[in-house]
């Protein structure tokens, strides 16, 4: 079997990093479906997220591995991991604690603004503010 092919057809987690040594991740509301974050994990926070089942992610801006919830009490507890085809993204489901929320600016979600798409253009988008 070819690299790619067991990379692909393996039951045996073999992430693919990026050229940073990071994978994205979406995390999921595992009640409800709900997209709520993407982040990124490097090894290190890959290894805790499965060691404790607690989300653990890597900032790229401060540059620093940090456990959600650590500062804000918004935990994610994790019910369930899956891998995508070629081990380069992840998908959590969680379940959230604290005040439910997973995102630093007080939504529930990252994603808490729409594009009109019908207004759209490629230099500024409209937004709404819809939750």
């Amino acid at each position: 079997m070819g690299a790619l092919k067991a990379v692909e057809q393996s039951l045996t987690l073999t992430p693919t990093f990026d050229a940073s040594g990071l994978l994205a991740c979406v995390t999921v509301d595992a009640a409800t479906g709900e997209v709520l974050m993407l982040a990124y994990m490097n090894e290190e926070a890959l290894r805790r997220s499965i060691e404790t089942r607690e989300a653990w992610y890597w900032s790229r801006s401060r540059r620093e591995l940090w456990r959600k919830g650590a500062t804000s009490g918004q935990t994610q507890r994790i019910v369930e991991m899956h891998v995508d085809c070629d081990q380069d993204a992840l998908l959590l489901k969680v379940e959230v604690g604290g005040d439910g929320g997973a995102c630093h600016t007080g939504h529930r979600s990252c994603f808490y603004r729409r594009v009109a798409l019908d207004q759209a253009s490629a230099v500024a988008p409209a937004l709404s503010m819809n939750d």
